[in-house]
């Protein structure tokens, strides 16, 4: 069996594509019979030259429409096709049921991406580098005991404890966002398409969707990007919800209206939002919401600390061995 590994350079520079490599040939090590074949990365531009006559291809995207009928007829060989990412766009279901195609993702980083809107949320609060530079120029110039006139604050400072989160999208992400939350004494409420059930959900109030925005202080969104999800932060939603609601957005950008956002970001109406994601990533051009200045933007990075690299290739690995070993995991179709 042939199977190429599609393994690009970081873009953070740590770990080394050379480490990953290491880490990903450890994974195959007790799998003399497999060929696999490592190459720099994935491009739907080169997906022949890619793919060649591989039986598996782990590392592609999937993205809405491309896996369809002619994709199967075109590539009669692969059978399995794995994303590195939790999410993952629309697949001719039947089509790959049709040819017996079997595509999984890979959920590698869920409480890792609940960290990361965990810091926006905690940065919108604190501040805290802005708080300790302010501090070190005091210092420096002689005011040692605060800030000149004795202010030591630059900017509010914001208490979790007692506050109300509401998770919206209360899939693995959600729920760590969940658990983190409620370690800060804050209330948790959820808003799922699906109520969820089982014991780990206890402490979450599960509650409607205009519930969860008239109740909530912070509103942070955990759901996927579908036909049912895109643009439902909008101004109707927004009108909905306290004065001074925060918005954390570590799922997908096309889930805010973004003109409608930065209204509100504007008016006082969102006191403020964090966000890793925006519509037309990757952006190669400046954007309303960066004038924004309680808009705190990241560049997509949630899911890019080391340990989440290395994460990524163990569940990879062992999900395409379950796959020859014929009890497929984390598929998607």
């Amino acid at each position: 069996m042939k199977v190429v590994v599609c393994q690009g350079n970081p873009i953070g520079g740590s770990p080394s594509r050379e480490a990953l490599l290491a880490c990903w040939k450890e994974q195959f090590a007790d799998c003399p019979d497999l060929e696999v074949i490592y190459k720099e990365g994935f491009t739907y531009e080169n997906f022949d030259a890619i793919a060649e006559d591989a039986d598996a291809l782990l590392g592609v995207w999937i993205r809405d429409g491309y896996y369809n009928e002619d994709f199967f007829k075109a590539h009669p060989k692969l059978k399995y096709l794995a994303s590195f990412a939790h999410g993952f766009g629309k697949i001719d279901r039947e089509a790959a049921h049709k040819y017996g195609v079997t595509f999984t993702n890979t959920i590698y980083g869920d409480m890792t991406i609940a960290q990361f809107a965990m810091a926006l949320l905690l940065d919108i609060c604190h501040d805290v580098r802005r708080e300790a530079e302010a501090y070190k120029e005091a210092v420096r110039e002689g005011h040692v005991t605060g800030l000149p006139g004795g202010v030591r604050v630059q900017g509010r400072q914001i208490e979790l404890y007692e506050k109300t989160i509401g998770i919206l999208g209360l899939g693995a992400i959600g729920l760590w966002m969940a658990r983190m939350a409620a370690g800060f004494g804050m209330k948790v409420i959820a808003y799922s398409r699906h109520k969820k059930t089982g014991p780990e959900y206890d402490f979450i109030e599960q509650v409607s969707l205009d519930e969860l925005y008239e109740r909530s202080d912070v509103i942070s969104i955990h759901c996927p990007a579908t036909d049912e999800t895109a643009g439902m932060i909008n101004k109707e939603s927004i009108a909905k919800m306290k004065d001074g609601v925060i918005l954390i957005n570590t799922a997908r950008g096309v889930i805010i209206n973004e003109p409608d956002l930065v209204d509100a970001l504007n008016s006082g109406k969102v006191y403020a939002a964090g966000l890793d994601v925006v519509c037309d990533e990757p952006l190669d051009h400046y954007i309303p919401l960066m004038d924004c200045p309680n808009a705190v933007i990241t560049p997509h990075i949630a899911w890019a600390p080391e340990e989440t690299r290395y994460r990524t290739i163990r569940i990879a690995a062992q999900n395409f061995k379950n796959w020859r070993d014929g009890h497929p995991t984390s598929v998607v179709s």
